[in-house]
């Protein structure tokens, strides 16, 4: 089985991707940022008139990132215990990466994946969080 899922709850990929992808027993997700669904809206973002970002609250990024990622695998018909592995994406380590790190045990509490973080210079739209996972599926 290979299939392409995409989520009618989850906000639109902003490329040519599809939000996740079924192969065997194993879902890949594509990258997952905070934006709202159906807006350009990114939870705790506030921009410029060029489109630059002023200030941004990580936690209210970090939550809404996670619930994204929910909505995705629960939509494709796994769970969020079935996470497996994720990997997260930081624009800022030094400033984010204690909040960051307290909302994902928070979140992960139950489930532990593995899990690799890294900082990046830049991500595709005005985000400072983005996550890739993957989950098993029945």
């Amino acid at each position: 089985m290979n299939e392409k899922l995409n989520s009618s709850s989850a906000p639109e990929p902003v490329g040519l991707y599809p939000h996740a992808r079924r192969v065997g027993n194993l879902l890949f997700l594509s990258g997952v940022g905070p934006r709202k669904k159906g807006t350009k809206v990114i939870p705790g973002v506030e921009l410029d008139d060029d489109g630059n970002i002023t200030s941004y609250d990580i936690d209210a990024q970090c939550r809404s990132v996670f619930d994204n990622v929910r909505t995705i695998v629960e939509d494709a018909g796994s769970s969020w215990t079935q996470i497996v592995d994720v990997t997260v994406f930081l624009t800022n380590m030094d400033d984010d990466f204690k909040t960051y790190n307290r909302i994902y045990a928070e979140y992960f509490a139950d489930n532990q994946p593995c899990r690799t973080t890294v900082e990046v210079n830049k991500l595709p739209t005005p985000i400072a969080i983005e996550l890739k996972c993957i989950a098993t599926i029945d």
